[in-house]
């Protein structure tokens, strides 16, 4: 714990009296957008397995959140102290195969326990459906609830079931195009995400690594294909459409072999 109090007294004397303007300025409402981002570049680091980064970018996080501990402190809410002994507490209580008298191997057993204890904590939600952040990333949000909806059985049994939901959400974002009417369109897209994302969870696929994965193969492909431009002295910006297509279509199938 010495490093971390080493951390807490930073964070104190940047918060006192002779710190900087810019941390005393700070709240814990200001601070949610760094510590988003923070994160999501530790997702980064971790994807890419830069391990270095990966280091960096812990520490950053780790400050943001001694921060905000600070902040509480100040407010004489709470200290890092009862954030950390709480954490511990529920950490143990979850996990009774570890630290209680049950000893079981199965996943499945264990999830199923870390979710009866997990709603035994809250007793006063009214819904399956309560407990999931609403600050969730739209595609993981929409996966977690649908992953609770499923465990009182409100659910395809087969594949094909979300399949065909999938291609009836489709038509009906079809017939929507027509009408012009840009809520109706709006709603019918969000339904065909919300099917895709279902099929996801039968596949037991997170989509927001999905996407991620796809997205990081389009760029490393773009680029490749800027790269392609510049080796023959032109620029994309006045490249034509067909041009970019044939690049990118020759860029596809060397990236599909290798």
């Amino acid at each position: 714990m010495a490093e971390i109090s080493k951390l807490e007294q930073i964070v104190a004397s940047l918060r006192g009296k002779h710190g900087c303007p810019w941390d005393k300025k700070q709240t814990s409402q200001t601070l949610k957008k760094y510590l988003l981002e923070e994160v999501y570049e530790l997702i980064e680091a971790i994807e890419e397995e830069k391990t270095e980064e990966v280091k960096e970018e812990l520490g950053d996080v780790l400050f943001i959140l001694v921060f905000l501990a600070h902040i509480y402190k100040e407010q004489g809410c709470f200290d890092l102290e009862k954030v950390i002994d709480l954490v511990s507490e529920k950490m143990i209580r979850r996990h009774p195969h570890v630290f209680g008298d049950i000893r079981t191997n199965d996943i499945a057993e264990i999830r199923a326990r870390w979710e009866e204890i997990k709603d035994s904590e809250k007793p006063e939600r009214n819904s399956v459906l309560d407990g999931i952040s609403k600050a969730l990333p739209a595609l993981t949000l929409a996966y977690k609830i649908g992953e609770k909806a499923a465990k009182v059985g409100f659910d395809w049994e087969r594949l094909e079931g979300v399949l065909e939901k999938v291609a009836e959400e489709t038509q009906e974002f079809k017939r929507a195009l027509n009408t012009n009417n840009i809520e109706k369109i709006k709603e019918e897209l969000g339904d065909i995400l919300f099917s895709w994302v279902n099929v996801a969870r039968l596949l037991k696929i997170q989509p927001e690594d999905a996407l991620r994965q796809t997205i990081k193969k389009f760029k490393r492909r773009f680029k490749l294909m800027e790269n392609e431009f510049k080796r023959q002295g032109k620029s994309i910006q006045n490249a034509s459409l067909e041009e970019m297509d044939a690049f990118w279509e020759q860029i596809k199938k060397q990236d599909d072999i290798s």
